[in-house]
């Protein structure tokens, strides 16, 4: 698609990102503050509203480009393609970023390995048949509490999966056809990703004793690193031929790695 004469201006392409940044964002805020319904009385009714938010504003901006973008054939390969849904050289696109993302969190996967290792050597020197079959019995109850986990949910599924699709299988392509160059979209695409985070300051904020300073400090480093890993995400996806697992996969990887080493979401959700 870069490749293509622009069918879009310059500026259309960027409000056209800006509009659907920010209706992914009011619209996780609608149900209370637009259609006036009453607080949600658990987390799991709050996120359970906000996974529907996700999915309105991911299919609202899949419907949009599809009508902004010169899109030439109504073939579901060509149309799944256009959004990075595909299904060649997976493993390919998928494995190699995600060994070259596991690099950055080499330490901590060093130190998570051996403290992993010790639990082995413990569990080894103890009644092996025994912990083995305990393991095999709790493990069904295990998956079930997974499965009906929200934040599970919520980092590990609705969050990469509706983040990645619209603001980069979206945006992307939105900001190529407009005529930017791929460097250029490498690091502006994230850039509305990290302002999108923008949403998380009251929270933040009456989550460090109302104390500006401290909730400055700390939006300012996700935005900050919302925007380092945007632009390395970016830089992958376009690198793979805009390959959506890709992005997805890399999403969860880091989701994962923050939750081990932080308790401030990096998410939108």
């Amino acid at each position: 698609m870069e490749e293509s004469k622009s069918s879009l201006s310059k500026p259309v392409a960027v409000i056209a990102c800006i509009a659907m940044a920010l209706f992914y964002v009011a619209i996780l805020y609608a149900p209370t503050l637009v259609l006036r319904l009453p607080p949600p009385q658990s987390f799991k009714n709050f996120m359970i509203r906000r996974f529907l938010g996700a999915a309105v504003s991911s299919v609202a901006s899949v419907i949009f480009c599809a009508l902004v973008l010169p899109i030439t054939s109504g073939e579901a390969s060509y149309l799944f393609g256009v959004y990075g849904i595909r299904s060649d050289y997976i493993w390919q696109a998928v494995l190699f970023p995600l060994f070259l993302t596991s690099l950055m969190y080499a330490g901590s996967l060093m130190l998570k390995s051996m403290e992993l290792v010790n639990e082995w050597k413990e569990f080894w020197n103890q009644d092996f048949l025994g912990r083995i079959k305990i393991y095999l019995i709790s493990f069904p109850c295990q998956m079930s509490s997974l499965a009906s986990n929200v934040s599970f949910w919520r980092n590990f599924v609705v969050a990469p999966l509706t983040e990645e699709l619209v603001f980069r299988a979206c945006m992307i392509p939105l900001l190529l056809c407009g005529g930017f160059k791929a460097s250029n979209v490498i690091f502006l695409c994230p850039i509305f990703f990290s302002l999108a985070h923008l949403n998380h300051m009251m929270e933040i904020y009456g989550r460090h004793n109302y104390s500006l300073l401290k909730a400055s400090m700390v939006v300012g480093l996700q935005l900050g690193y919302t925007v380092i890993f945007g632009s390395y995400a970016s830089f992958l996806f376009i690198r793979t031929d805009r390959n959506l697992e890709n992005a997805v996969v890399l999403n969860v990887d880091t989701t994962m790695h923050a939750n081990l080493e932080t308790d401030e979401t990096l998410l939108l959700l």
